[in-house]
């Protein structure tokens, strides 16, 4: 005689198997619903996407305002730390040698203009041989200094860097073009007053 309070295994079995539609079974399909796991996949953001959100374009005015801004903070940096051409303790060592010092190139370009201005026909003579005289001094000048930062140059290069691969040449060239810009207008901007210790 069958037990009243128990059930059939068959009947737990019918019962905990519910019946599927075909529509059901494609929309959980979509949404990463596998009977393995018995939950749907969650969604993952994609790399690169921003969030979805209102992003209010910039006005003309707010777009030139804001090249102008990165303009000025470009141009800062620069002056504060240079470009490659600047990198290395060879160059901060040949940039502190030149602007330790007075040199004849920072007058050359001001020299220039008035020799210019003094070589004009319509000028009397002594004022071209005077203005002739003044151009010829400064370009004996800028080559006297020239060798004088070489020399120190090479000197310090070997005794600090000895086992440096940089250039001289490159090295000479690079304080001798630094040597002849006002001092206001060096990049990278000067570390060293004039007459401190190198």
């Amino acid at each position: 005689m069958p037990s009243l309070f128990r059930r059939k295994s068959t009947d737990l079995v019918e019962e905990s198997v519910t019946t599927v539609t075909t529509d059901e079974e494609s929309a959980r399909a979509r949404r990463g619903y596998t009977p393995a796991k018995g939950r749907e996949t969650p969604k993952r953001p994609v790399a690169g996407r921003r969030p979805a959100g209102p992003t209010k374009p910039l006005s003309k005015e707010e777009a030139r305002e804001r090249r102008r801004q990165l303009r000025a903070e470009s141009a800062a940096e620069f002056r504060r730390e240079g470009g490659p051409r600047d990198r290395g303790p060879e160059r901060l060592l040949a940039r502190n040698v030149v602007d330790s010092r007075r040199t004849v190139g920072t007058w050359f370009f001001g020299g220039a203009l008035i020799v210019l201005l003094g070589s004009n026909q319509a000028m009397p003579p002594i004022v071209r041989l005077l203005s002739n005289i003044l151009w010829g001094a400064l370009a004996l000048g800028v080559v006297i200094d020239s060798i004088l930062i070489s020399r120190k140059i090479k000197k310090l290069v070997r005794e600090r860097f000895p086992k440096s691969d940089q250039r001289l040449g490159s090295l000479y060239l690079y304080a001798i073009m630094r040597s002849i810009t006002f001092r206001r207008m060096r990049a990278p901007e000067p570390r060293v007053n004039i007459g401190d210790p190198v």
